[in-house]
């Protein structure tokens, strides 16, 4: 039992962090980006690049990955979706542009890795376990869970203790406004989409050393990540968190009691909650609440 809740917890701090990224977006740019998973796809790769092929050390490799993940954030921001914003069918524009998007860089991905698999080992000083009298913690679950509530921690203290969160708050309460107020509105946005699919990446590069890396893994963790924003609330940070822990555990228990049932769990709770709490369990007040 205790072995289950400590991989439901790994789980949903890997989930929590693309959802994250994608609830972040929503709240502040109102883009809803499906090729999210596209960069968590592309953060793995990174990381398999930079650990096991350029030989960087694990950790800066890992950092490594998530900076340049967020840098093409940025720059898919910066000269695409930019210049659809404030056209008349905005949302069926970031539609079609973020689904080509998806299938753009998984030909990439193709183009520059291959289609094999592809792994990434974990450093000698997280293999093996902690023991706490009769239960184990293993040492790579433990930092990936460290990591995501670090990650909880200090999106908080951005969005509710800084000037750029204050912006933040701003922007997504009313862009216009916010603009005529003195905040850089592009380059905010810009940075929030950086920022988002860094974390994305982040989580790609930390799955790498457990999950095979291969081209398409996005599609599946996308789909995750909408069942726990749509749990959570569209556009709550908060609401992404509490939806991640929901999923990586209720999966997690799942697989113990049921596992030829257990894909089913995470659909059967999103469904409940569509049914009798559509606007999510916290409702959408911005990102910062």
């Amino acid at each position: 039992m205790f072995t289950q809740l400590i991989g439901g917890l790994t789980s949903s701090m890997t989930l929590f962090l693309v959802a994250s990224g994608l609830t972040l977006i929503f709240g502040v740019g109102n883009v809803f980006n499906f090729a999210h998973g596209s960069f968590y796809l592309l953060g793995a790769y990174f990381a398999y690049q930079l650990v096991s092929v350029t030989g960087i050390g694990f950790f800066p490799g890992v950092l490594l990955a998530a900076l340049c993940t967020g840098a093409a954030g940025a720059v898919m921001e910066l000269f695409f979706l930019r210049r659809i914003y404030g056209r008349g069918g905005e949302e069926g524009f970031q539609i079609l542009l973020t689904y080509s998007f998806i299938l753009i860089i998984d030909d990439v991905v193709k183009m520059i890795w291959g289609t094999d698999y592809k792994s990434i080992s974990r450093p000698e000083i997280l293999d093996g376990a902690w023991t706490i009298g009769d239960l184990f913690v293993p040492r790579y679950d433990a930092v990936v869970i460290a990591t995501g509530l670090l990650v909880a921690l200090g999106m908080w203290g951005l969005i509710r203790r800084s000037r750029f969160g204050r912006n933040l708050r701003a922007i997504s309460a009313n862009r216009e406004m916010a603009s005529s107020l003195g905040v850089n509105v592009p380059v905010t946005l810009s940075f929030v989409f950086g920022l988002a699919t860094a974390l994305g990446g982040l989580s790609g590069a930390l799955s790498a050393p457990v999950r095979t890396v291969t081209p398409g893994a996005g599609v599946e963790v996308i789909i995750g990540s909408m069942i726990v924003v749509v749990i959570g609330g569209l556009g709550n940070f908060w609401g992404a968190l509490v939806g991640a822990l929901i999923i990586g555990e209720v999966t997690a228990f799942g697989i113990l009691f049921l596992p030829q049932w257990a894909i089913l769990f995470s659909y059967a709770v999103m469904a409940l909650v569509l049914v009798f709490r559509p606007q999510g369990l916290f409702m959408k007040q911005g990102v910062a609440k």
